[in-house]
C-alpha cells in the first residue's frame, strides 16, 4: 500500500513529535488487509500476544490470551475490544502497511498492533510514550484528544492499564475506512467505537528510555571488563586529613568509569545489535532443512526473490569505504564489496530479487546463508 495524497516533508516539519493530525484517507484504494474471523483466529494461538478489553460495573477488566476457541462466542452484549499485538509478524498484508512509514528509519519502528471492537468499545482514555498512527481498518472510531501527559499525571490503574484519571479534550474527530490519526508521545486520546466491526490498526514506533539506555549499554560494557582493571594511584602525596576523598581522586575514578563509555564505536555496536533484537526472541524460525552456498546460487540465478521474515530486525551503521556493519535480530556482521551492497539493499527492501553478480562474491553468498539458516530471511518463488 502507498499514499497517493500526503505531504511527509510538512509533516515532519509541523507535526512529528509536535502535534496531532488528522489524515483523511491517503491511500489510492483503502482495502481491509485482515477480516475480524482471521485476528480472533490469531489471538487464540500460542506465541501470540493478545488481550481482550471490557467494561462492567464501571470497572475494567482484562483477559490476556491466547484465547480458547470458543471464547468470542460467549461475549454477551457488553461493549469489549480485542487487542492483538505484532500482526505484521503473521499477516503480510498488515506487514505492508508499514511501508508508507519509511520515512521513519527502521530501526524506530516497532510493529502494526489490530483491534477489533464491538459498539461503544475502546481502551480508555490514556497516553503513550512513543508515536503513533491509527489507521481506521473497517467501521468508524470516535477519536478525542486531549492534553501532554508526563510522569506527573495522575492515573487510574485498573487490571494492567493505565487510564487518564483525567481527559482534557482540545479536539475530536469521527474516522472512517482508510482514515489515519497521528498522536505523538504524551499526548492523551481515546478511541469509542462507532457501531460493531470496528478495526483500527496502529503503527507504533520504538523511543528507547534514556534509562534503558544506560542500564542496557553500561551491562553490556561491564560485561566486556575484565577484574584486573582497577584504579591506581602511583603519584600519592600525604594529605592533610586522610579522611578526605580529595579533588584528583575523584576525576581518576570518574574518569575510568566515563572512559569505559565513551568510545563512540562500541556504543554503535552495542545499540545496533540490542536495537535489532527481536520482539519475541523466543520464537524460532530457522528452517527445518539448512540452506547451501550452491542452494543461494541457483535460486539467485533464477531470479526467485530473498525476503526478510516480518519478525526480523534489519540495521545497519555505515563504516568506512563502503563498509558497513549489518544488524539482523541481535547479531552483528561486519561487511564490505559484494556484501555490503547486498546488506544495504536487504535493509531497504522487505523483498529483493538479487542481482547475479553479487553471488559471485563469497562473502555475499555466505551472508545470505547465514541469515537464511537463522530465519532471518526466506526465499520466496512466487512473483
Amino acid at each position: 500500500m502507498t499514499f497517493t495524497d500526503f505531504d511527509v516533508d510538512l509533516f515532519l516539519r509541523d507535526y512529528w513529535q509536535k502535534k496531532p493530525l488528522l489524515i483523511r484517507n491517503p491511500w489510492g484504494r483503502w482495502v481491509n488487509p485482515v477480516e475480524p474471523d482471521e485476528l480472533a483466529g490469531l489471538a487464540c494461538e500460542e506465541g501470540v500476544e493478545s488481550r481482550l478489553i471490557g467494561r462492567a460495573d464501571g470497572r475494567w477488566t482484562v483477559e490476556h490470551g491466547p484465547m480458547p476457541e470458543d471464547r468470542f462466542g460467549h461475549m454477551g452484549a457488553a461493549p469489549w475490544t480485542l487487542l492483538v499485538q505484532a500482526v505484521d509478524m503473521h499477516v503480510p498484508d498488515v506487514a505492508a502497511l508499514i511501508a508508507p512509514f519509511r520515512f521513519v528509519p527502521n530501526w524506530r519502528i516497532d510493529d502494526v498492533m489490530v483491534s477489533y471492537a464491538t459498539d461503544g468499545g475502546g481502551v480508555g482514555a490514556h497516553y503513550d510514550q512513543y508515536d503513533v498512527f491509527l489507521i481506521q481498518g473497517l467501521g468508524r472510531r470516535r477519536w478525542r484528544v486531549g492534553q501532554h501527559c508526563d510522569a506527573d499525571t495522575p492515573l487510574l490503574l485498573q487490571e494492567d492499564l493505565r487510564l487518564l484519571a483525567e481527559f482534557e479534550q482540545t479536539d475530536e474527530w469521527v474516522l472512517e475506512p482508510g482514515d489515519i490519526l497521528y498522536v505523538p508521545p504524551g499526548i492523551a486520546h481515546d478511541g469509542v467505537a462507532i457501531g460493531d466491526d470496528c478495526m483500527t490498526y496502529s503503527v507504533g514506533f520504538r523511543a528507547p528510555a534514556r534509562s534503558e539506555l544506560v542500564e542496557q549499554f553500561c551491562a553490556h560494557v561491564v560485561g566486556e571488563m575484565v577484574d584486573d582493571d582497577r584504579y591506581a594511584d602511583p603519584d600519592l602525596t600525604v594529605q592533610a586529613n586522610p579522611g578526605e576523598i580529595d579533588a584528583a581522586a575523584l576525576a581518576r575514578l570518574q574518569a575510568m568509569v566515563m572512559d569505559a563509555v565513551r568510545d563512540p564505536a562500541a556504543f554503535a555496536r552495542w545499540f545496533g545489535a540490542y536495537n535489532s533484537e527481536r520482539k519475541y526472541p523466543e520464537l524460532d524460525f530457522r528452517p527445518e532443512e539448512p540452506i547451501a552456498a550452491e542452494d543461494v546460487r541457483e535460486l539467485v540465478e533464477d531470479g526467485v526473490a530473498l525476503c526478510r521474515n516480518p519478525a526480523s530486525r534489519f540495521a545497519f551503521v555505515a563504516q568506512g569505504e563502503g563498509g558497513l556493519t549489518l544488524f539482523v535480530d541481535g547479531q552483528a556482521y561486519d561487511c564490505s564489496g559484494a556484501a555490503a551492497v547486498l546488506a544495504g539493499q536487504l535493509c531497504a527492501a522487505d523483498r529483493l530479487v538479487i542481482d547475479s553478480a553479487l553471488i559471485e562474491d563469497e562473502a555475499a553468498v555466505a551472508l545470505i546463508v547465514t541469515l537464511f539458516n537463522e530465519g532471518s530471511v526466506s526465499f520466496d518463488p512466487e512473483d
